[in-house]
């Protein structure tokens, strides 16, 4: 496994060590003890979800608020994404900026993306499907949403026409208003 850091910091891109042969492959796609010391994240898993999408649904930019904040390690095992992470830490110097990965079952890489952050996906391809570890169950009172189209984070996501999107993901709220 490799982790490369991205332009924000504490998210990695994650690159398994792939086995392969005339058979197949295979591949840890997560070890604790590896993760901990590539990343410094020492972390517990508590919840895997498990979604599949057509082309052009984009899915975010989803936060759960403290004190219920989530990191996510996330995949790809069908089809193709393109994900993104938003830095929401008022400390941090990289506050409001945004890094995107493409993750696919074909380069089968990871993005770790600890607390801090709003997530969002826009698929690639019909029948994708996306496979996210979390550091803290689900709780709707602590949801939140940032509008994939906010003008102020300027996401320029690969569309080639209006995502398909859920009521609660098109009623997203500005960046600027996001609060805790």
């Amino acid at each position: 496994m490799n982790a490369v850091p991205t332009a924000l910091a504490g998210v990695y891109a994650i690159e398994p060590k792939v086995y392969g042969d005339d058979r197949g492959y295979f591949y840890e796609s997560f070890n604790a003890a590896r993760f901990a010391a590539l990343t410094g994240a020492a972390v517990e898993f508590v919840q895997d979800n498990h979604s599949r999408s057509a082309r052009g649904v984009l899915r975010g930019l989803h936060y759960q608020a403290a004190p219920r904040a989530q990191g996510k390690l996330v995949r790809v095992v069908a089809g193709a994404v393109w994900d993104v992470a938003v830095d929401l830490r008022p400390e941090s110097p990289t506050c409001g900026r945004w890094i995107a990965e493409e993750l696919s079952a074909a380069n089968r890489r990871m993005l770790w993306i600890p607390a801090g952050f709003a997530h969002g996906f826009l698929t690639l391809e019909d029948g994708t499907e996306f496979l996210y570890k979390t550091t803290d169950y689900w709780s709707p009172a602590h949801e939140r949403c940032i509008a994939w189209n906010d003008a102020d984070l300027g996401i320029p996501w690969p569309l080639s026409g209006a995502p398909t999107l859920s009521p609660k993901d098109a009623a997203g709220t500005a960046f600027r208003d996001r609060g805790a």
